[in-house]
């Protein structure tokens, strides 16, 4: 980390981060929240979102305050309201600009996601500098707008400037990920992460993951999975369902060698344990996978803006280290026919955790944090000439 930007901050940092939705944008911006807390522990750090993304619960949780606003999404399925948008982002970032300035705010940051967009509005109103990370190798419509209200832009993946607006500027940082999944050793962590999830010895585990919300056709190939391998000892399902379809997924699992439960919060176990993960190309996922060697299954969300999880899901398909399964195609048997052969390969699969493009990922909170840094530590000595 600079020394200049530290000594640069002659009253505490603050940074108000913008990240809701999904949980793509949130546990990216939880990552970057936690090290700018590393570099800076008396550091005043809030976000804002909405009251209808997963951030009202997870990021209390996590420790941090939330600030909600009236935003809605850049959506053209929104019909006639989405002439609505607009106003609504004036209105919100008149209220992100309040919040700065209740805060003291030195920096705001947009992790991406419609409830980011106001942040960088407020910023601009504020006359604060701003940073948006664009997590996704194809950006979305929150980001491609707030691109052309501030300078500077840090990406996860390389491939992604170009469908950025100013990306040729950008920084590279990689994805910022929770620390116990950049420090992880998957198999130091390997025997105490299968005893604590219930996995019998000798049994191989496959993680279906279906996004921090669930996914219902993942869900459903899945289930006809496990009933596939009723009777069987030798290989167990985790299944991630979200809260919604927990009961009734968990009825259908009875007699199966399946567990369906609602999230994860240990993700470092899961990755660990897990011998195969099948799942959706969200860009925190990927990254994650890249970063902790999983040999992956992919199908990717086919409604995602711009395909992006397709995009996303190639960061792993192409140099061998995941297999592209599209949505349409997920039944219980495509399923099967991908997965039982790998798990019936060990060699493959070793193959393909050495094949993970690794990337900056591990590093990526720590260098978003130093640039954070840098940008308040500016705008401080501005103050002071």
């Amino acid at each position: 980390m600079r020394s200049d930007s530290r000594s640069a901050l002659r009253t505490p940092l603050s940074v108000v981060i913008g990240a809701g939705g999904t949980g793509g944008h949130i546990y990216p911006g939880l990552a970057l929240a936690d090290a700018l807390r590393r570099a800076v522990p008396d550091a005043v750090i809030s976000f804002v979102g909405t009251e209808r993304g997963l951030e009202t619960r997870l990021i209390p949780a996590a420790g941090y305050r939330l600030h909600t606003v009236d935003m809605i999404p850049f959506d053209p399925s929104l019909g006639a309201r989405r002439y609505l948008l607009p106003a609504a982002l004036l209105k919100s970032g008149a209220q992100c600009k309040a919040v700065l300035r209740a805060q003291g705010a030195q920096v705001a940051v947009g992790m991406g996601g419609y409830p980011s967009a106001p942040v960088i509005v407020g910023a601009r109103m504020a006359a604060l500098p701003s940073l948006i990370h664009e997590s996704n190798a194809v950006p979305g419509r929150a980001n491609r707008f707030a691109a052309r209200l501030t300078p500077h832009l840090a990406v996860a993946f390389d491939r992604s400037r170009a469908h950025l607006p100013g990306g040729a500027r950008a920084h590279t940082t990689g994805m910022p990920i929770a620390a116990a999944l950049a420090d992880l050793d998957r198999s130091a962590l390997r025997d105490p992460a299968r005893r604590a999830l219930g996995v019998s010895d000798g049994a191989r585990l496959v993680l279906v993951n279906g996004g921090s919300l669930g996914a219902a056709r993942l869900t459903e190939a899945a289930v006809g999975l496990a009933a596939r391998w009723r009777g069987r000892t030798d290989v167990h399902l985790l299944i991630k369902t979200g809260p919604t379809a927990l009961d009734d997924t968990r009825r259908r699992l009875l007699g199966t060698p399946a567990v369906a439960v609602p999230y994860l919060d240990r993700m470092d176990l899961a990755y660990a344990a897990a011998d195969l993960v099948v799942c959706r190309a969200g860009s925190a996922t990927v990254a994650e996978l890249a970063t902790t060697r999983v040999p992956a299954v992919l199908v990717p969300y086919p409604h995602a803006p711009g395909d992006h999880q397709t995009h996303n899901a190639r960061v792993l398909s192409d140099p061998g280290a995941g297999l592209l399964l599209p949505d349409a195609d997920t039944t219980p048997d495509s399923l099967a026919a991908l997965v039982e052969p790998l798990l019936a390969a060990p060699a493959r699969l070793a193959a393909m955790s050495a094949a993970a493009p690794q990337g900056p990922h591990a590093g990526a909170a720590g260098l978003l944090a130093d640039h954070v840094i840098e940008l308040a530590g500016k705008k401080r000595e501005l103050q002071y000439i």
